[in-house]
């Protein structure tokens, strides 16, 4: 269960980033960065703050709210052209530093989930599967995820052939299949495959 052990760990002000998005087809990747003030670190909703991926869609929208009144947050997009023209990587890394520049409150300390860093103003610390270890990561994954997929909601409304609703842009087997009969959209990411294959026609 993610706590804040690495956060006491360190001097000064420490956030937490993560990001959320690689792995689809369309859409953008989405970043977040979330501050935990000390009088907040107490409120009874932190007990079941934990990856995002853990918790039912139910839970993410109940724990949102709570986490963006009580907490300093900040959200950063790279969009699928970005995606497209500098790789999903450096496109990671571009959402992880404007979420941090959306915080705007310079941190001392920015520990990062995974084990690479997006190249921030402040001290860098890399922490593989940080999103079930420090509570600061883990509320910036539920806030990144939640934000997402509520973006691409609003994408479904626009395009609802896709279903991006409700597999969010990832590469499922009605997805394809609606890509192969309606075609690729602006938002989807050119660079991936198998939408590079469809548009060659080799499909």
């Amino acid at each position: 269960m993610a706590n804040l052990v690495l956060e006491s760990k360190l001097r000064g002000l420490v956030c937490g980033i993560d990001e959320v998005g690689r792995g689809p087809l369309v859409g953008p990747v989405t970043a977040a960065a979330v501050y935990i003030p000390e009088n907040a670190r107490n409120k009874s909703f932190w007990r079941v703050v934990t990856d995002s991926k853990q918790l039912s869609e139910k839970r993410r929208e109940e724990l949102f709210p709570l986490i963006t009144e009580h907490c300093l947050w900040g959200i950063g997009h790279s969009e699928a052209q970005e995606i497209d023209k500098i790789n999903i990587l450096q496109a990671t890394f571009l959402a992880m530093r404007r979420a941090y520049d959306d915080l705007n409150l310079p941190m001392d300390h920015a520990l990062i989930d995974g084990n690479k860093t997006p190249g921030l103003t402040c001290n860098e610390v890399a922490v593989v599967k940080g999103d079930t270890k420090s509570l600061s990561i883990a509320a910036a994954s539920i806030i990144a995820k939640v934000t997402r997929d509520r973006y691409m909601r609003e994408l479904h409304a626009e395009f609802p052939n896709y279903a991006w609703d409700s597999n969010a842009g990832y590469g499922t087997k009605a997805h394809i299949e609606a890509m192969l009969k309606h075609g690729i959209t602006k938002h989807h990411r050119q660079s991936f495959k198998p939408i590079s294959i469809i548009r060659n026609g080799t499909i």
